[in-house]
């Protein structure tokens, strides 16, 4: 089941944390465990460590749904691109991986046990039947919160983001489970940032239209730092963003980033940081066209996540009246730290 966005918390719902880590399905039985991202990505082969937990812990069939995450060397937050960095193609890195930082999976609804299809049962029975058979599991396998008090899911809205909590996900108790479809309700933190337009990547379908804006920040030493991209555009302002567009064109040794790779400029772009690329990215072409850092867009995001926008941030309004040295991380929401062995108990630990 998918979630669609609100701006405010529903009444009447059954409210738990949004994770912030890969949605997995988990199909176990006594022959074989699955581990299945939502879009049937197989995830089985990067997380053995959770393989071997639940073929230790979960005696019963059944098929799970929750979210596979990663908790810092500390255990002071979720790390997604810590988790990103377990999908990699070496065997010898996955094991090494598995063992450094290891994962944690979070459950949060069960499809079928011992047999039994749950799927046109309302929530609140699979919900029961979930928490019924996670009593007597341990970390680093874990339940979800829960709870129909809509103040306590507002604290939780506010309170658990310091631990990597990504929002709130709002269900109706009666809801049968509808797979892909946008049945749940999200609530995400909204905020904005003025950002420098640092650049731009071609559409992929037509050179002379916008694929995305590169955005850029500037950080306490006066260096503009790559933070993110706006995609979402319809074709025809992409390609009124082209046009307008070109006169900033420039060259890449006369831009902030010209510590970029020059050959892949001198072929029609350039290329960022490797450190900014994500393994996720299976080998796109991430080049893209400098332009004059003049131009200063305010950006609506969710959550900041190290030094970038964790999800593509949207577009929201131009601002001209903006100088673009006064664009700095200083506008950004300071996040109040939380506990999250308060949210997830630790593997060993007696909670």
């Amino acid at each position: 089941m998918l979630a669609k966005p609100a701006a405010n918390m529903p009444p009447g719902m059954r409210y738990e944390p949004k994770w912030d880590g890969f949605r997995s399905i988990v199909f176990i039985d006594p022959d074989e465990i699955v581990l299945g991202s939502r879009n049937e990505k197989p995830l089985t082969r990067y997380f053995p460590e959770l393989v071997a937990e639940f073929a230790a812990q979960v005696k019963v069939p059944c098929v799970l749904d929750g979210e596979i995450v990663l908790p810092d060397s500390a255990r002071q937050r979720l790390e997604f691109e810590l988790l990103q960095q377990r999908i990699h193609p070496a065997e010898s890195r996955v094991t090494m991986l598995s063992q450094s930082t290891p994962a944690e999976f979070v459950a949060f609804d069960l499809l079928a046990i011992e047999g039994e299809d749950l799927r046109d049962q309302p929530f609140s029975v699979r919900r029961a039947r979930l928490a019924d058979m996670f009593s007597g599991l341990r970390a680093p396998l874990h339940l979800t919160p829960l709870t129909d008090d809509v103040e306590i899911a507002q604290r939780w809205f506010t309170e658990w983001e310091g631990a990597g909590i990504d929002g709130i996900i709002a269900k109706d108790p009666a809801l049968a489970y509808q797979p892909d479809k946008r049945v749940m309700t999200k609530i995400k933190h909204a905020r904005t940032a003025d950002c420098v337009v640092a650049g731009y990547r071609p559409h992929k379908n037509d050179p002379e239209a916008i694929g995305s804006l590169l955005l850029g920040l500037y950080d306490e030493e006066g260096q503009l730092a790559s933070v993110g991209v706006i995609g979402a555009f319809s074709m025809q302002r992409r390609k009124e963003m082209y046009a307008e567009f070109q006169p900033l064109v420039t060259e890449l040794s006369d831009h902030p980033w010209a510590w970029a790779d020059q050959a892949a400029h001198e072929s029609g772009a350039r290329s960022p940081k490797k450190s900014e690329m994500s393994r996720w990215n299976n080998g796109k072409d991430l080049s893209f066209v400098p332009l004059r850092p003049e131009l200063v867009v305010e950006a609506k995001y969710d959550f900041f996540e190290g030094r970038r926008f964790r999800h593509t941030a949207q577009f929201s309004a131009w601002r001209p009246d903006r100088d673009p040295a006064s664009c700095t991380f200083d506008q950004l929401d300071i996040v109040v730290p939380f506990d999250l062995n308060e949210i997830l108990p630790a593997p060993g630990s007696d909670d």
